[in-house]
């Protein structure tokens, strides 16, 4: 008997890939968007129903509709800097959204979500690389907006019997290798994209934020994950569930840290560009490495990254982008 997910905010970057996942596996994928921040053409591996979190009655509708077993979770506001100074934006999609979205599911007897959470709720980390059961201290509105929906779910558990699996994310990079879909945020503000629209575009230079931190070559060190590697993490979870697995958290990355101007170099190896780049001030509350420990996923959900290094993530990166300019320009026209 085919199972449907309904996967929530499924038209966005890492929703659509998970999408992908799911639907190749054989699931029936349901895709629940308002578009504010999706992208219509991403909704390719199964049905679209547009709607809102924040409202009970579009959610009740999906649910009585399709009927589904599972729930996938993305759809959130993600943009750092925006909930600093909007937070009750934040606070109010992220985590009142999620509310909804559980008291929905509560009265429809679906028992199973996915949440994708992130790194970011750890804040400033006490120890690397970083394990599941660091304290979770937020530094941002986003990441403590993700944080209360964990800790909701934990609650929603206990009064409706809700399991559910959080991921918590490094740093999402690259595309589908088929180019089926990819990255695509506005603004963007991720670097590897970034790096590349300083190959693409004549007029772009990219900034680095700080080159003095206590890094071998003075830049962040960040854990870039291949989002088809996310996607494999997701299904692996969703199977977890299905089979009985109970309620947990799980960190994604790759235990392996690739400074900035490693990025910046690997984008100019691959492409044979050079990346037009300037130094910058350090960002407010950027940490000087965030690297996960995945031993955990590997141990109890059996996954394992395999399409990470990142040569082949920026390989499928600059495929899609490079795809994303002709789109464009055939758009233009």
């Amino acid at each position: 008997m085919t199972r449907t997910v309904l996967v929530t905010g499924g038209a966005g970057y890492v929703g659509s890939h998970c999408c992908k996942a799911f639907r190749d596996a054989g699931w029936n994928v349901v895709v629940f968007d308002n578009f504010s921040r999706g992208w219509h053409d991403f909704v390719q591996f199964g049905e679209a129903f547009e709607g809102d979190l924040l409202n009970a009655d579009d959610l009740d509708a999906a649910f009585a509709k399709y009927k589904p077993d599972a729930v996938a979770h993305f759809a959130a506001l993600a943009y750092v800097g925006e909930s600093v100074e909007k937070p009750g934006m934040y606070y109010e999609n992220n985590t009142m959204g999620t509310v909804r979205l559980l008291d929905a599911m509560a009265k429809a007897g679906v028992d199973k979500i996915i949440f994708s959470s992130t790194c970011a709720t750890y804040g400033v980390p006490e120890k690397m690389p970083m394990t599941e059961d660091l304290p979770q201290n937020p530094i941002n509105p986003y990441g403590m907006s993700k944080l209360f929906v964990e800790k909701v779910l934990d609650d929603y558990e206990v009064a409706h019997g809700i399991r559910s699996v959080k991921l918590r994310y490094f740093n999402a990079a690259g595309a589908s290798p088929d180019g089926e879909v990819g990255e695509r945020h506005e603004p963007e503000t991720h670097l590897i994209p970034l790096c590349i629209e300083g190959v693409l575009n004549d007029t772009f230079k990219l900034t680095v934020f700080g080159d003095d931190f206590d890094t071998r070559d003075g830049t962040c060190i960040r854990d870039y994950i291949h989002v088809m590697d996310l996607a494999d993490a997701h299904l692996k979870a969703l199977d977890y569930l299905d089979k009985g697995g109970k309620s947990d958290a799980f960190n994604l990355g790759t235990g392996t840290g690739t400074t900035v101007m490693e990025i910046v170099q690997a984008v100019e190896r691959v492409t044979g560009k050079p990346v037009p780049r300037s130094i910058g001030p350090r960002r407010a509350g950027d940490p000087p490495a965030l690297v996960a420990s995945a031993e955990k996923a590997e141990r109890i959900l059996g996954w394992k990254p395999t399409q990470s290094d990142v040569n082949s993530v920026i390989e499928t990166a600059y495929a899609w982008h490079k795809k994303e300019i002709a789109r464009k320009a055939a758009t233009a026209e």
